[in-house]
């Protein structure tokens, strides 16, 4: 089958759904074969061996009223993380420079909650004009669900991004969130993207769904036409519904990041939340698989790797940072 896959691959014809499904649930050795695939079709696709880098500041955090099983900063579930209002533009400002000092070029900026009020809304904005005066980073925001005219004053302001993960399947996901539709997250893409701005949406992997789940999230995307794919994967917090939940193994993100790939050959796949985690020593090998993206330094509420060892990771792989 991957024989056959790889020369319908070289005649640019698109993996099918039903192909998809069967290369997802590969196992052993056959998962390594699957990854030197999907790093042909990444470097098809992508003439530089280039990694583009984000990071991301935590800018509200905690008393959400969303019960998405996953998450720490929920009110529903009883989880050590921290609770704070919004950062002031001033101490965004701060955060970013750090940044782009590192040598990152992309600077997201994440609150908690369902959407944003009004009052911090203005606070957003105000922040986005500052950072577009005293720095030269991309800008991106992840504010929850928001309306057209919402995604009409952060482009005016000056964001280029906007970040509104899908979470889960469309199959799975009221097993993961109940206190919003899934069609409402699929609006917001639609709204930021009416707005003008690009759009950044992925999911989680290993919350509980099955490989079937995961490719239908990937066709989801692909849908969508969404050409900057998040990849994270459960870490699960203590007091979330989440806490229990086995891990995917390193081979498994492995397998899915490949099929990512195969499925959305032009998007930039992101190793975000849980990588180091879930792939333990064999991080490096997910650039092979596919991944082209990574966000450093901190996520919300764990910490990542050392920002100097992502670049030296990078480094000693032969890829340069975009």
């Amino acid at each position: 089958m991957l024989k056959i896959l790889n020369n319908e691959i070289t005649a640019g014809l698109p993996v099918s759904e039903q192909d998809a499904l069967r290369l997802n649930e590969l196992a052993g050795t056959e998962i390594y074969e699957l990854v030197t695939l999907a790093g042909r079709v990444t470097r098809q696709s992508f003439s530089e061996n280039k990694v583009d880098l984000c990071s991301i500041i935590n800018a509200r955090s905690g008393h959400c009223s969303e019960d998405c099983a996953f998450c720490a900063q929920s009110a529903h579930h009883n989880t050590s993380a921290s609770n704070y209002p919004m950062y002031s533009p001033e101490e965004i400002l701060r955060s970013a420079v750090k940044v782009e000092e590192s040598g990152v070029r992309k600077f997201s900026m994440v609150t908690s909650g369902r959407g944003i009020a009004d009052s911090d809304l203005e606070k957003m904005l105000e922040t986005i004009v500052l950072l577009r005066r005293e720095t030269s980073l991309s800008l991106c925001a992840s504010l929850g669900i928001i309306n057209e005219k919402q995604a009409s004053m952060l482009a005016e302001a000056g964001l280029s991004t906007y970040h509104h993960n899908l979470e889960a399947a469309p199959g799975y996901f009221d097993k993961i969130c109940t206190t919003h539709t899934y069609q409402e997250r699929v609006q917001t893409i639609l709204n930021a993207r009416k707005a003008g701005l690009r759009v950044c949406a992925g999911g989680i992997l290993g919350l509980g769904e099955s490989p079937a789940h995961q490719v239908e999230l990937a066709f989801e995307l692909q849908k969508l036409q969404i050409d900057s794919v998040p990849l994270n994967f459960l870490n699960p917090i203590p007091g979330t519904p989440l806490q229990n939940q086995r891990a995917i193994t390193p081979l498994e993100i492995l397998r899915v990041i490949a099929v990512f790939r195969l499925v959305l050959p032009q998007s930039i796949l992101r190793l975000c939340g849980g990588r180091k985690e879930g792939l333990r020593r064999l991080q490096p090998l997910a650039f092979l698989a596919g991944a082209n993206g990574l966000m450093a330094g901190d996520y919300l509420t764990t910490s990542g790797e050392l920002m100097q060892e992502d670049l030296r990771m990078l480094q000693d792989m032969g890829l340069a940072v975009s």
